[in-house]
């Protein structure tokens, strides 16, 4: 059992999950600008959206919401991160407590609704970190509408979260599949999301025009409990407006087969980590297969080992994401990923990420 495990995590967990949350961070953006980059094996390198990335294994977004610690994650072992979720506006989310841990199942429940500084706070961090040369790694940026916006007012507020952050943002990843903010994932509709998705399409084709930088690309990032047609509904849509992909999948509602004592697993909000693992392989592998290499299909959902990133990349996935296993196996778990998946990957003569679906 590495040092983490044994001594660390005890400590840590004694405490509050979300200060606990919020120290890390603080560290993670002290120490940051002077860790020097990780060592990742090139073979680990994919090229995906027109991006170069180190390594397929990212931070999900949910970690680093106000994009505090940009500077460490490629020292972490990343090979892209994504910071959000930004609203237009900042926004202080949901009442404490609204995040709780589940140890028998190495999950987390979470209700924060969209906590983060705002766009132009997150925009201007994003601007000092490039200015310092300290952004190694791809960086994403996930969207939401405020929690107060009107359904039928929500396109500006992803309109307006994109104009601000394009300029510091690699990629975006439209968010309409939170369970914490109400009625947010009555936007994963085909007609609503088309105009939300058209009008972020819009300011990222005037943004390069007025610019002269090249377009971002545009995802967009569902929730594991929609149905089978549902999910292949919002497939079809970022095929038509010639999405670059889909990220697959957020927190799930369902609370099925879970161990934890039911005082903890009945809290609100939702449940991410080790349970969400299958649902959100088997939904990579379906919109992977629809999409038939048209969109790239980001895999996020119950990564906590090489095994894990090495299912959702067979599935299809072009990347893969993780949160929750930070909480449980420390800041090492991503190195160690990095290292175990490119021996997987020499025993079994694969040269290349991309050639591990063909390799099952």
């Amino acid at each position: 059992m590495d040092p983490y495990r044994r001594l660390v995590r005890p400590a840590l967990f004694r405490l509050d999950p979300e200060r606990t949350h919020e120290a890390a961070i603080a560290l993670a953006e002290r120490v940051g600008r002077r860790l020097p980059r990780a060592q990742i094996d090139p073979a680990l390198e994919v090229t995906a959206m027109g991006l170069r990335f180190p390594s397929p294994i990212g931070l999900a977004a949910g970690f680093d919401k106000g994009a505090r610690a940009v500077d460490a994650w490629a020292a972490v072992g990343f090979g892209f991160a994504e910071v959000g979720t930004v609203t237009p506006e900042p926004q202080a989310g949901n009442p404490r407590p609204r995040m709780f841990r589940l140890g028998s199942d190495h999950a987390l429940i979470n209700r924060l609704g969209f906590n983060n500084p705002g766009s132009v706070v997150v925009a201007s961090r994003l601007a000092a970190a490039r200015a310092r040369g300290r952004v190694a790694i791809p960086i994403g940026v996930n969207v939401g509408k405020s929690r107060d916006t009107l359904a039928e007012r929500a396109v500006h507020d992803y309109a307006a979260a994109v104009e601000r952050l394009w300029p510091y943002a690699d990629y975006v990843v439209v968010n309409v599949s939170s369970p914490n903010t109400p009625g947010l994932r009555d936007l994963q509709a085909r007609s609503a999301l088309g105009e939300i998705l058209t009008a972020v399409l819009d300011v990222d084709v005037r943004s390069a025009e007025w610019s002269g930088e090249p377009r971002r690309p545009v995802l967009v990032k569902l929730a594991p409990d929609l149905s089978d047609e549902q999910v292949d509904a919002v497939t079809e849509l970022a095929l038509e407006l010639e999405l670059a992909g889909v990220v697959v999948s957020n927190t799930t509602l369902s609370r099925a087969g879970l161990r934890s004592p039911a005082a903890m697993t009945s809290e609100e909000g939702g449940l991410s980590g080790a349970p969400l693992r299958l649902r959100s392989t088997e939904l990579v592998g379906r919109v992977a297969r629809r999409a038939e290499g048209a969109l790239a299909v980001v895999g996020v959902g119950g990564v906590s080992s090489a095994r894990d990133a090495w299912d959702k990349l067979a599935a299809g996935a072009s990347l893969v994401q993780l949160y929750t296993a930070l909480v449980y196996e420390g800041p090492s778990l991503v190195r160690r990923i990095n290292r175990e998946l490119a021996r997987m990957m020499r025993e079994r003569g694969i040269e290349r990420v991309a050639d591990i679906r063909s390799a099952g």
